[in-house]
């Protein structure tokens, strides 16, 4: 009697599954740390309603955009591709910290898909940023700012979102494992000066050419145009080929962010010797 013989698309079928099943375990895994640790899932759902207060409140009084007469409407986009891109310093740290304590070398000596790692925090990732984002849309609207193009535009704005901190979250994964938890906490002190110069808070058409022209081509800027765009939103048109074509540069820029450190990410852990 011969033997079975396992096709080539059956066992790809198979381990595609199991790889997909360790992930979702290592997702939950995640998960469960954040339980035990509620400060700091606290603190990263209240500093965007921070932020939302102190540009909205604060300082928004001062703030003037040409074109804009309700400042919290040209706001509230900024702050999502904000909120997006502050999410590495979530990865970062959390990669850097199971580097650090030896579970990544305990993960590595387990007999599990050496992607599952890098995918579970991809999963844990996209769900911080969906409540983070789930969050502070409440808190717009709390505040007063309205999407007008209808539930369909809203949605293709959050997947939008969404795809910029996919895309971001290979970077954080990469870096992340190269980094010290310390290194890995002072981040947002690079982060920050990058969400800046873009329109996050004010249109780049005021700022000096130099500046504008870097702001202009930021991917953070691509993001938040067409959001703000598909919200309906004012204050971020024209002007450029970059601010006339953010919709196009904000699905580019994540693909191509993706297609480089995707790869280096996954390269990264599977070469790792500690």
């Amino acid at each position: 009697m011969n033997p079975t013989v396992v096709s080539s698309p059956d066992r790809l079928t198979g381990h595609l599954r199991w790889t997909l099943t360790e992930s979702f375990v290592m997702w939950h895994r995640n998960l469960i740390s954040w339980v035990r640790v509620p400060i700091q899932m606290a603190y990263s759902l209240f500093w965007p309603v921070e932020m939302v207060v102190l540009f909205g409140f604060v300082f928004g009084g001062a703030m003037a955009v040409d074109g804009v007469d309700n400042y919290r409407e040209y706001l509230m986009p900024g702050l999502f591709g904000q909120t997006m891109l502050f999410g590495i310093v979530t990865t970062l740290m959390t990669v850097a910290n199971d580097s650090s304590k030896g579970v990544t070398d305990r993960l590595r000596s387990m007999p599990i898909s050496r992607s599952s790692v890098v995918l579970g925090h991809c999963f844990t990732g996209m769900f911080h940023s969906f409540l983070e984002l789930v969050s502070l849309i409440l808190c717009g609207l709390a505040i007063g700012w309205r999407w007008h193009n209808g539930w369909e535009s809203a949605v293709l704005a959050v997947l939008l979102l969404l795809l910029l901190r996919y895309s971001l979250i290979w970077v954080g994964i990469y870096i992340g494992l190269r980094l010290s938890p310390e290194a890995a906490g002072s981040s947002f002190v690079v982060l920050f000066p990058v969400s800046l110069l873009a329109n996050t808070f004010v249109s780049p058409e005021q700022m000096p050419t130099w500046l504008r022209v870097m702001s202009e081509w930021n991917p953070l800027s691509a993001t938040i145009g067409a959001s703000a765009e598909l919200f309906g939103n004012p204050g971020r048109t024209g002007g450029s080929w970059a601010a006339d074509h953010a919709t196009l540069l904000a699905i580019g820029w994540p693909l191509v962010i993706t297609a480089v450190f995707l790869p280096l990410a996954v390269r990264r852990w599977r070469n790792l010797s500690r």
